[in-house]
């Protein structure tokens, strides 16, 4: 048990202190307590926090979201592609550390925090504020486990819903007018009916296809960071194969024509990942344009509008979710349903007949 110690000050008087014992077995010392039965309440206080488990020492909870930021980034890299660790590592060096670089972890509160992602939100995307607020969460889980503070005020805070986009699916006969109209055309195919993403799509080595049995392991993608392009490991839900119909057998047989298992399926003329040049101007961009004008009906797309048409075919050829699911290396079936729901056939009519042929065959 600790004790109660009063002390003599020169400007304020009479003042307590409290020490204790340390789940640590180090002696605390807490001092400053103008009433001696505030002193007292704060000694229950920790030997009740010790008996729990949850001590928190008042000078750890001191540390500031700066210094501890700092090391939660530098763990972070470590764990993520290239790309996932920019995009957070800009959000903290942009909206992060400048609001809560100068607050100690024990002293930013919930209410806080939902203040903060509620102006961040009058300004910046869904996916910005949702980064900021993760970012800012993982460091608090961090500081939880060290013992800092008990409880993390970021997290069970919900943000303003990202508005659903308005997918663009091509038919079958529109990706084939943009494969016709467009410098790489094999690219277009293969991205229209395998739905990978392009940088998943580029990455890919001859090792990575079998073209006998028509599949093609994902294991790499290219992410563009910086105007830099880095090639990088997916992440482990995404690692999957994905088979390709036999139509495509021509053009993936002659882009892997000739080449070492090492070298890459798709290339730029300088032998470097291929891009699909400026949204506007790329040669991807100058296809789209040219079905445009020649299709009314056809919309504007870009390079990932193909994983989406990827997923409507398939849905419309007779794919279920888990399918659909595996092939675009989604992490679950809710993330398919949550995306293209609406494309799936609706069973109520299916479940309602087969309750009344169950029931004329039992009655």
């Amino acid at each position: 048990m600790g004790t109660v110690k009063s002390y003599e000050t020169k400007t304020k008087g009479r003042l307590y202190e409290v020490w204790y014992t340390k789940p640590d077995g180090s002696r605390g010392h807490d001092r400053g307590f103008k009433l001696k039965r505030d002193a007292e309440a704060h000694l229950a206080t920790v030997e009740v926090s010790k008996l729990k488990g949850s001590y928190v020492d008042r000078a750890d909870a001191r540390a500031t979201i700066a210094q501890l930021g700092a090391e939660w980034i530098a763990r972070h890299k470590t764990k993520v592609t290239p790309s996932s660790h920019h995009s957070v590592e800009s959000a903290w060096r942009v909206h992060v550390l400048p609001e809560w670089g100068g607050y100690a972890v024990g002293a930013v509160t919930k209410r806080q925090v939902e203040a903060w992602l509620t102006r961040l939100g009058e300004t910046r995307s869904h996916t910005t504020v949702a980064r900021a607020r993760d970012l800012l969460a993982g460091i608090f889980d961090d500081a939880i486990e060290d013992n800092r503070v008990t409880k993390n005020p970021s997290r069970g805070i919900t943000i303003k819903k990202k508005p659903i986009p308005d997918e663009v699916f091509l038919t079958h006969a529109q990706v084939e007018e943009l494969a016709g109209a467009a410098r790489e055309s094999s690219v277009v195919r293969f991205l229209a009916y395998t739905g990978l993403r392009w940088g998943e799509a580029t990455a890919l080595r001859v090792r990575n296809i079998d073209l006998v049995r028509r599949r093609v392991n994902i294991r790499e993608a290219v992410a563009e960071v910086n105007y830099r392009q880095i090639l990088g490991s997916v992440k482990s839900h995404e690692r999957r194969t994905v088979a390709y119909p036999d139509f495509l057998d021509t053009e993936v047989a002659a882009a892997c024509k000739n080449k070492a298992p090492d070298d890459l399926v798709w290339t730029a003329d300088d032998g470097t990942f291929l891009r699909p040049g400026h949204a506007y101007n790329g040669w991807f961009a100058r296809a789209v344009k040219r079905c445009m004008d020649v299709d009314p009906h056809f919309r504007r797309i870009t390079p990932h509008d193909l994983r989406h048409t990827a997923a409507s075919l398939a849905i419309s050829a007779g794919a279920n979710v888990k399918v659909v699911q595996r092939m675009l290396g989604h992490k679950s079936a809710k993330v398919t349903l949550d995306t293209y729901a609406a494309l799936f056939p609706d069973d109520l009519d299916n479940v309602t007949d087969a309750l009344s042929r169950q029931r004329a065959e039992q009655l």
